[in-house]
């Protein structure tokens, strides 16, 4: 389904996954006829091509599915006029360079849709090409418990981790034991993207996503979306919700976690801030 007419019949939530898949294809494709990557100038190219590619596949499908609407993504040329847009796509292309250039799965295509009558993001999609997953808000939403036979995870950035995250682990571990949730302790993990990140989670993995050092939009709104559809608890550090379009899009903070977990999280937060 790739011609214009074909797409504007499909529903915003159905433009999004389809023309995110597509990226993902296109990114795996990409990268396994590449060829060696031999050194860093290499996987550096592979990346910039990359981005590119899947930037220009997502923005010609956006404007022939939703020409009136406006577009933020991390590759395109960003400006003024999106600020007083009714509806704004926020992309990321590719979120998660790094890993996709060192061959990791931990990669995604963001896609989501803020609304600034209702100040709110929908049709949110997080495609997972090299794991073969697609997160979006059409997907049913399971029930599951906090893990009781396993540590409680935490994932994190594997370059910008949240310097107190540690400590923030450990006061968590003692009030999971005292409400006799968990006695397995807290372990941290680090994941690449985002949207990986909130997978873990989705996939009953781990449990919590806490970030504190800021990054840009289009890094959060497809996963914020999508974890808060699968009845996550997502929000700020301080517990307010997440606002997209701004200018500069830079988003502070981020917090994610299984709703049962989230009490305790914050106050582990607060314990340490």
């Amino acid at each position: 389904m790739n011609t214009s007419d074909d797409l504007r019949t499909l529903s915003d939530d159905q433009v999004s996954r389809v023309i995110a898949c597509a990226a993902g294809a296109l990114l795996l494709s990409l990268r396994e006829s590449f060829g060696p990557i031999d050194d860093r100038a290499r996987a550096d190219e592979l990346r910039h091509i990359a981005d590119r590619e899947a930037h220009e596949l997502i923005a010609e499908r956006l404007q022939q599915a939703r020409p009136q609407d406006a577009l933020l993504s991390e590759e395109g040329i960003d400006g003024q006029a999106r600020l007083t847009a009714d509806r704004v796509w926020i992309v990321d292309p590719l979120d998660g360079t790094w890993e996709y250039g060192q061959g990791r799965v931990d990669f995604a295509v963001h896609i989501a849709l803020w609304h600034a009558d209702r100040q709110e993001v929908s049709a949110c999609t997080v495609d997972l090409p090299a794991q073969g997953l697609t997160r979006t808000m059409l997907d049913p939403v399971p029930s599951n418990p906090l893990p009781a036979d396993r540590p409680i995870r935490l994932v994190a950035s594997r370059t910008r981790p949240p310097a107190n995250l540690t400590a923030v682990a450990d006061t968590l571990g003692g009030l999971l034991a005292q409400a006799g949730l968990n006695t397995h302790g807290v372990q941290v993990v680090d994941v690449g993207s985002v949207g990986a990140k909130v997978n873990e989670i989705l996939a009953g993995r781990a449990e919590g996503y806490v970030h504190d050092t800021g990054f840009s939009e289009w890094d959060v709104a497809a996963p914020y979306g999508v974890a808060r559809h699968y009845r996550l608890a997502a929000s700020h550090l301080d517990g307010s919700p997440v606002h997209f379009n701004a200018m500069p899009p830079r988003v502070a903070d981020l917090v994610v976690a299984h709703p049962d977990l989230m009490p305790l999280l914050r106050q582990s937060l607060d314990a340490h801030s």
